[in-house]
């Protein structure tokens, strides 16, 4: 029985679908903990389990981890509360549950930076690296996949691409870091879930095929999309503002801050690429398949080709 946190996400569902995809061959069985099962695809809600209600909650993992030999972790992002809340706080049931039904393994989403300079001042990163500490203390065999930035982060900037041709960040504009493709992380999480041979506690660095700066990532952008793109460095003061004005959470909002700077600093620079069982998906191949439709619409990025 493998149980999946967060079915719905960019990650979960891409994950729900390999795993479901596998289950008839692998004989697994499927549970997902899911505050609203009307979002599940249609296609996968008469193949799983189904436990309605928060994976932060305690009695709502306990149900769900019940007879479970295996467990996806995602923390759902939750800006109303402090980082140490949002990540430990929410994760403590479950790492409690964990013991207590005897879950055997877990792989959960966590980042780059574990034994870095900047690690301990990264603010949602250290947040989730003392995670990945809190559910190693509860027994079971364990494994963070430690990602960058990820690709789909640049799909908020759809619209300002669109409308201006630019992009913001945060980073200096030749400093290259790797990031990395949501379905690379699922392909991932899917591999450990099902060969469960792995034991102890350790990380997975999920990486994209290179590192690329921010001036290399508006180059791949303005060849894939046929039009100029540039990149706006965004001051972090700027951004620590722009936050607030939403109204959110203020120690959410330096903790932001913090991981960017430490981000800019090097918190992700010098992991190994290790060889992966599928090729990593390039930044190239995911602006022609993902960000060129949601810059140009459907029909306008058909007809471009």
């Amino acid at each position: 029985m493998i149980v999946i946190t967060a079915p719905t996400g960019n990650i979960g569902r891409r994950l729900l679908s390999l795993l479901v995809e596998a289950a008839p061959a692998g004989g697994e069985e499927l549970r997902v903990v899911v505050r609203d099962p009307a979002r599940l695809p249609e296609s996968v809600r008469g193949r799983v389990e189904v436990v309605t209600g928060s994976h932060g909650d305690a009695a709502t993992v306990e149900r769900a981890f019940a007879g479970a030999d295996a467990v996806f972790w995602l923390v759902p992002p939750d800006a109303s509360v402090t980082p140490e809340e949002g990540f430990s706080g929410f994760t403590r049931p479950a790492a409690r549950a964990f013991a207590a039904c005897g879950v055997g393994h877990v792989v959960g989403v966590s980042a780059l930076g574990r034994a870095t300079p900047q690690a301990a001042r990264a603010g949602l990163v250290t947040a989730s690296l003392a995670m990945d500490d809190l559910i190693a203390a509860s027994g079971v065999a364990y494994r963070a996949l430690a990602c960058p930035s990820f690709y789909e982060n640049l799909l908020e900037e759809a619209g300002s691409i669109r409308a201006d041709g630019v992009f913001t960040d945060t980073a200096a504009a030749d400093r290259p870091a790797p990031m990395v493709a949501v379905a690379d992380i699922a392909a991932t999480a899917a591999g450990l879930l099902l060969d469960r041979s792995w034991t102890g506690v350790g990380s997975v660095p999920v990486l994209g095929p290179q590192d690329l700066s921010p001036d290399d990532l508006a180059r791949i952008m303005t060849e894939e999309l046929g039009r100029p793109v540039r990149y706006r460095r965004q001051p972090l003061g700027e951004l620590r503002s722009a936050l607030l004005g939403h109204g959110l959470d203020e120690a959410f909002v330096e903790a932001v801050v913090a991981m960017k700077r430490a981000k800019d600093e090097g918190l992700d620079a010098g992991v190994h690429r290790a060889p992966q069982a599928a090729p990593a998906t390039g930044f190239a191949q995911w602006c022609a398949h993902t960000l060129r439709p949601a810059v140009l619409g459907t029909r306008e990025a058909a007809d471009a080709r």
